[in-house]
């Protein structure tokens, strides 16, 4: 089994990703829109080695559905904020920016899904839409309602890409 896995790996390697879709609609009976080489000889390795050696027991597939029933999964979407119950101020933090970060008084726009978002940088953090916060992360999050890196959201430069590309200040 070892030797043909490792024959098998082989010969998938030398394949073109084009050719490896091919070989995994073979396999999987359905085609992929995935493209990334690595991902695609892994899946095709694993069902190979999957319908070779057999796959879940009936106990086990039992037992992973009773575990997923089991799981507290929340089915209804996070509550919008209540308009009008108060600005959300967070606590400050010490000013230990970069020197390539906006001064207190600058101002920040970035366009996002059709409006501009402006935010005016302070002593002691960020100012949008009257409501103060203690880091852009929080305002973009804010936002977007996803995480994001607030210095990225903004379109700043960050130190650590800095020092990653070898730029100087």
């Amino acid at each position: 089994m070892q030797e043909s896995i490792a024959t098998t790996m082989q010969a998938l390697r030398q394949m073109t990703v084009p050719q490896l879709k091919r070989r995994y609609a073979e396999v999987f009976g359905e085609p992929t829109r995935v493209s990334h080489k690595q991902y695609l000889i892994k899946r095709i390795l694993w069902r190979m080695q999957a319908l070779e050696e057999g796959d879940l027991s009936e106990r086990a597939r039992r037992r992973a559905v009773e575990l997923a029933n089991d799981a507290e999964i929340r089915l209804t979407a996070p509550r919008a904020p209540v308009p009008g119950a108060g600005p959300v101020v967070t606590a400050a933090f010490e000013n230990g920016r970069a020197a390539s970060f906006p001064k207190p008084g600058a101002v920040l726009r970035r366009a996002y899904k059709g409006r501009v978002i402006v935010v005016q940088v302070l002593p002691r953090g960020f100012e949008y839409e009257g409501e103060v916060y203690r880091s852009l992360t929080a305002i973009a999050q804010h936002v977007t309602g996803a995480h994001w890196n607030g210095v990225n959201f903004f379109g700043l430069p960050s130190a650590r890409r800095k020092k990653k590309v070898g730029i100087r200040t």
